[in-house]
């Protein structure tokens, strides 16, 4: 029996094929303008004998196809106790919001923060604050090297920051300096929702934003701990989501 889960973020939607538990097949690609119908696309290509959906649009498949669905915590702690048998607390940045996710030795949730309100310290702010920089995203998380310990960002809303960034530029600060400012600021609103529920190692950093080199770096600085990231960290949730499907 195949099993599929499928994760419709605000940015891209990721798509996993299990056969007997085991991972068969993996798609991605855009969420772009018309969700549902990308959705469609990719289960029509593959298509399992079940299915679950979760992320920012599985409300769609849901109303449209009568899809089950669940929510993205659920799912992303199911795949990174999976795949980090040792896990206990995650970081999940995604594009549109920032989890912190406490889980007991057996894998449930015991409490959790949300930011889901505005787009800071998620990918969509980093793409910002990168494109303000003329940085390309994915290189980003390479540039932060810089001595940022004169320079904070105040405003975590993108908009605010932005402006913000634009005038550090103008005073001739250089980017390199910036660009390690943001990140620290961002890792400080992590850190400050971390401190709301029970951290306890290991530490596992989800989500587009765990590409990040630098913002993993700094996590494992300031906690102090290891912090275990997948090598495609932005699959858990889908890949939670098959497993979750298949029991």
């Amino acid at each position: 029996m195949t099993t599929g889960g499928i994760d419709i973020g605000s940015r891209y939607i990721k798509y996993v094929i299990l056969e007997d538990n085991k991972p068969l097949k993996f798609h991605k690609m855009k969420t772009g303008h018309d969700p549902l119908t990308s959705c469609n696309q990719l289960i029509g290509a593959d298509k399992p004998d079940r299915l679950i959906a979760t992320g920012y649009g599985r409300y769609l498949l849901e109303i449209h196809d009568n899809v089950k669905t669940i929510t993205e915590i659920k799912a992303v702690a199911r795949g990174a106790k999976d795949i980090f048998p040792t896990c206990r607390t995650i970081i999940d940045i995604g594009g549109q919001d920032t989890k912190v996710i406490s889980l007991n030795q057996d894998g449930d949730v015991t409490s959790f923060e949300m930011n889901d309100r505005c787009a800071a310290g998620t990918g969509k702010f980093l793409e910002v604050m990168a494109n303000a920089l003329n940085y390309a995203i994915h290189e980003f998380g390479h540039q932060c090297h810089g001595k940022s310990d004169k320079i904070v960002i105040n405003n975590m809303c993108t908009v605010f920051a932005e402006s913000e960034v634009i005038g550090l530029i103008t005073r001739g600060v250089k980017r390199e300096e910036i660009a390690k400012a943001l990140h620290v600021s961002i890792v400080n609103r992590v850190i400050g929702m971390l401190k709301r529920i029970d951290v306890t190692t290991d530490l596992v950093f989800t989500g587009g934003c765990a590409y990040n080199n630098c913002l993993k770096n700094m996590f494992k600085d300031r906690l102090q701990i290891e912090i275990l990231v997948n090598e495609n960290p932005d699959i858990l949730a889908a890949y939670g989501a098959a497993l979750l499907c298949s029991e």
